[in-house]
Formats: structure tokens, C-alpha cells, sequence
């Protein structure tokens, strides 16, 4: 096979990758077809190091880096909404900024490619360990460096697949790493020679992952220990939608020994739909926004009331008069509490923060979360771009970055831990609040707006995100959001109850929080994702080593 052609099956091999986080038509999670993708870029690098090709290694670069950019490109297209519709850059800049940022982190793939094809170890179960140890770096580095971006990780794709049971024990990232071990074979049961000792281990390895597949899809199907916790209508808001029909998003994923209730709250769930485009816009969006929040936020009679993130969007010092004086006076000698999303600062550079506070009784001064992992040039500029804002003259600012592990907002018996927009991406940091279980948080919430991108993708693929990181923890994570998904996920990472996407309305639902550690949230909480990187150096570590040794022999 020509290396053009082979570049353009991986190219479609990564289109394939990017739509199995989230099908663009109808937005579900689909764990075969990233395993079919990954395998298929296995057979491409194969092809490469098997068929006598010149310089093998560059070839599976180019391969790699393929199939990268289109996983990427298909997986955050919808950055072009937020860059040309809201943000008013040219069509043809958009799709190179874009193309851009999927081409530079793509290069960790490229690497990781590369590095899979240089290093060829003898026999299947070598190279599937292998592939698995390059992989699973290049999505360690996504996540890590240059402050991370590993939205779209292939572990997501596996939510509602078989290896969601995983979760609790290795994270989205071991997952990711099972799945590539499970493409090498796959890819390997195409090239086998039966005559040769052991070739029998793959497709029986292939056949156990397909068999905890049908057992994953019959729990998926059937709802396996499912309890509904449907939510209800808030009869006083005509707007207000009943929680889901149906369960959506089963899993059937066990409850671990140690995942204990702590009984429920009840909670309202505010949905504004402020359009992007009139959010910051006095008298129109603003307007609306502080109305309809205010009404809600004073007339609710759940345990729990949560608005999205900036809901109010305006700094305190700008608000109405006595709006936050009458909000705190609502929630401090009644039997409710509520959380709300507002920008924070004193007005001096450099000195805003992006935060929720919580209101309830016996509180001297409002609970304050600040969100800690901020969205590069959208709440800071990097230090290696700050020369270029300031001889543009482009006005970005920088919010003030949170601490990590923020204490917990406590209201009848539950804890519960804040995180903000994209935070959530971040289980690590997530994690880091998981190492005491005394104070560990019962309850995840994760206020966000991301109308920026439209009625997409987006908002589907956040979604699967939040229902990996109750997987990990085994813990409820309730959303509270502008335009969608708004929902409860349960500690099995079942939706219970949603409303729809892009309606205003108030989700009344029923959370139960849970006590417990997994195995996990233990070794995230200490080492964050350490162990991981560990075992994958020592991998590539060790195939380098055995590959130089029959170097030295083959000399």
C-alpha cells in the first residue's frame, strides 16, 4: 500500500475515533467503533513495519499524525462556532486555527506511532503492551502539558461500553490503555500464521473482550441495577420540564464494596438559555439573565438550588443594588441553600475569578469556590503568548486561578464538591479531594456554560465526560447548565433526569450522595496520574532495551 493511501485510510480511521466520543447524529458514545478505529491504525502501522518499507519510522510518524488531526478536527469542530459566530474571526482563519490545534497536539500521536513501528517487539502480546504504553502517553502528555486540553479522549468512547467497569480502578486513561491492547489484537487476528506457537492467544483474547462486550450491552439494554430517581416538575415555572423519560444512558457497572449512601437531597437545577450572543449584552441578555436567576433563586422550595456558571454575569460591585444582600437573606434562616455562578473581583488587573458562591443558614460569609484549571486565552493568556496580546493590544485578561482541593459546600449531611465549565475534564485534580474520606465530597456538581458552541456535539461529549468522572468516584455529579445537558447522573453514571438542551427550565430531582473511596480516587489522590506515566515509560523502556539486544545479536 501507497504511504498517500495509508495516510488516507488513518485519516479516516481518526474521522471514525472523533465520532465514536460522540456520534454527531444523536450524540451517544459508541465503545466499538473507537475500538474499530484504533485497530485499524494498528493493521496501517503494521502494514509499515511488515512490509519492507524505507524509513518505517517516519512513515508511521505521517500515519499516526493522520490520524490524529482528523480524530481532533472531528472531535472540537465545533470551536468554529465559538471562533467565527461568536467570536467574529474570518471562516478561512477559523478552520486553520482549528486545523492548527489538532495538528500541534497530534504530534503526541505522531510520536507515539513512531515510537510503536521503531521499537517492534517480538510477539503479539509485546506489541500490544507496547502499543498501549505509546498511546497511553500521548494521552497523558495531551492532558498534562501546556496546561492540557484531553478533551475527546478515546477512554471516553467507552462510557456505556463494557469497559466502564474499569473506571474505578484505572480512570479514563487505563481505560484508553485496555482499549489499545484490545486493538493490537484485533488488528493481529487479520495477520496470523497458525503454524507458529502461541498466535492462538489472540484471537482468544480478542474473543474475551467480545464476550464482556455482549455482557456490557445486555446491562446497557436491560438498565442492570437500575434505580429510577426520575425527576419532577416545578409546577411553578410554565417553563420547568420533568426529568427525562426513561433512563437514558444506562450502565451497568457495579457499585463497589466500599460506595455506601449518604442518603439524598433534593435539588433544582437552573437552565436559563441565555444565547451566547446576548449574554453579556445590557438590557438584553443581562437583563434577562438576572430576572429569570433571581426569581427562581427566591421562589424555589428544594433543598438545593444551583444556577449555571456566571449565571449572574456581572461582578457584584455592578449588580443591582441589594440583589445579593436579598439572595444571602433568602437562604440564611431557612431550610434551603443555593449555589450560584458569578464573576468575582475587586477591579484591579489580574484580579477576577471565575466562581460560585453558597448561600445557606448559619454561614457568617458566603461558601466560595473559585475554578482552579482555567481555559487558555479565554481566562488567561499563556506566559509564551503574553507578548503578542500586549503588542496587539488585545484585550485578554487573566482571571485568578483557584487552589486545588477547595473545601466542600456542606448542607444536610452532604458534601458537595464544586467544579466549574471544562473542569471536570480533570479527574486528577477532581481526585485531589478524595484522599481523606472523612471529607471527601458525597455529591460532584459542575456548573457550566457552554452555549459558545452552539446546539453540537459539544454539549454531548461534555456530557460522557461527567458520567466518566462519577464512574471513577462512584459519586452522583449533578449539572447545572445554560443551554445543556442538565441532568443528574447517578454513581453508576446513569442519567436519571435531564431536561432538555436549549429550553429554559428548572430540573427537580432527587440526588443521593455516596461515601466510599475507590481504588481509584485512593492512588489519584496521592500520586495523581504518576502511576500511569510510570508504567508506561517502563515499558517503552524496556521494548528499548530488548530491541538494541537483538540489534547487538542480529550485528
Amino acid at each position: 500500500m501507497r504511504q498517500s493511501r495509508r495516510c488516507m485510510a488513518a485519516a479516516l480511521a481518526g474521522l471514525a475515533q472523533g465520532w465514536s466520543i460522540a456520534w454527531p447524529w444523536g450524540g451517544a458514545p459508541l465503545w466499538w467503533l473507537q475500538g474499530i478505529s484504533l485497530a485499524a491504525l494498528v493493521w496501517l502501522l503494521g502494514s509499515v513495519r511488515g512490509g519492507g518499507e524505507s524509513r518505517p519510522t517516519l512513515q508511521g510518524f505521517w500515519i499516526g499524525w493522520a490520524f490524529a488531526m482528523a480524530w481532533l478536527a472531528a472531535t472540537w469542530w465545533w470551536l468554529y462556532i465559538s471562533l467565527h459566530t461568536y467570536g467574529g474571526l474570518a471562516a478561512p482563519l477559523t478552520v486553520i486555527a482549528i486545523l492548527l490545534l489538532a495538528a500541534g497536539l497530534g504530534l503526541y500521536y505522531a510520536v507515539a506511532a513512531a515510537a510503536f513501528v521503531a521499537l517492534p517487539p517480538s510477539g503479539w502480546a509485546w506489541r500490544a503492551l507496547l502499543f498501549a504504553a505509546v498511546w497511553t502517553l500521548a494521552e497523558l502528555a495531551r492532558n498534562s502539558w501546556f496546561t492540557g486540553f484531553p478533551w475527546g479522549a478515546g477512554g471516553y468512547a467507552h462510557v456505556d461500553g463494557p469497559l466502564a467497569m474499569f473506571a474505578e480502578s484505572v480512570g479514563v486513561y487505563g481505560i484508553g490503555a485496555i482499549a489499545a491492547v484490545a486493538a493490537v489484537a484485533a488488528a493481529q487476528c487479520t495477520r496470523l500464521r497458525y503454524r507458529r506457537r502461541g498466535t492462538w492467544l489472540a484471537p482468544l483474547g480478542l474473543a474475551l473482550c467480545l464476550g464482556a462486550a455482549a455482557g456490557g450491552t445486555y446491562c446497557t439494554v436491560h438498565g442492570c441495577d437500575f434505580q429510577d430517581t426520575r425527576g419532577t416538575r416545578d409546577t411553578r415555572d410554565t417553563q420547568a420540564i420533568e426529568g427525562n423519560q426513561g433512563m437514558r444512558g444506562a450502565q451497568g457497572t457495579q457499585a463497589t464494596t466500599q460506595s455506601v449512601s449518604a442518603g439524598r437531597l433534593r435539588v433544582a437545577l437552573l437552565q436559563g438559555n441565555i444565547p451566547q450572543n446576548e449574554k453579556f449584552v445590557p438590557g438584553g441578555g443581562v437583563a434577562t439573565a438576572l430576572d429569570w436567576y433571581s426569581r427562581q433563586l427566591l421562589t424555589s422550595t428544594a433543598a438545593l438550588v444551583v444556577t449555571p456558571e456566571t449565571a449572574l454575569p456581572l461582578l457584584p460591585q455592578n449588580l443591582p443594588p441589594g440583589l445579593l444582600d436579598t439572595i444571602a437573606a433568602r437562604y440564611s434562616s431557612d431550610s434551603q441553600a443555593a449555589i450560584v455562578g458569578l464573576p468575582l473581583g475587586g477591579g484591579a488587573a489580574r484580579d477576577y475569578s471565575n466562581s460560585v458562591l453558597g448561600f445557606r443558614p448559619g454561614l457568617a460569609a458566603p461558601y466560595r469556590y473559585d475554578k482552579h484549571h482555567l481555559v487558555p486565552f479565554g481566562e488567561f493568556v499563556p506566559g509564551m503568548f503574553r507578548w503578542f496580546t500586549d503588542l496587539m493590544h488585545i484585550p485578554l485578561g487573566d482571571f485568578r486561578r483557584g487552589g486545588l482541593a477547595q473545601p466542600s459546600f456542606e448542607w444536610r449531611g452532604q458534601r458537595i464538591a464544586p467544579n466549574i465549565c471544562y473542569e471536570d475534564l480533570f479527574g486528577e485534580e477532581i481526585g485531589a479531594n478524595f484522599r481523606d474520606a472523612a471529607t471527601a465530597p458525597t455529591i460532584l456538581l459542575n456548573v457550566s456554560n457552554i452555549a459558545w458552541f452552539g446546539d453540537s456535539v459539544a454539549i454531548d461529549q461534555h456530557l460522557a465526560i461527567s458520567r466518566m468522572r462519577a464512574l471513577e468516584f462512584k459519586r452522583p455529579m449533578a449539572r447545572a447548565t445554560n443551554t445543556g445537558e442538565t441532568v443528574v447522573i447517578d454513581h453508576h453514571g446513569r442519567v436519571t433526569a435531564a431536561l432538555p438542551r436549549l429550553e429554559r427550565g428548572v430540573l427537580v430531582a432527587d440526588v443521593e450522595g455516596r461515601n466510599g473511596i475507590t481504588l481509584y480516587a485512593w492512588w489519584v489522590s496521592r500520586f495523581g496520574l504518576w502511576p500511569l506515566w510510570i508504567v508506561a515509560i517502563g515499558t517503552v523502556v524496556a521494548a528499548f532495551i530488548a530491541n538494541y539486544r537483538r540489534s547487538a545479536v542480529a550485528r
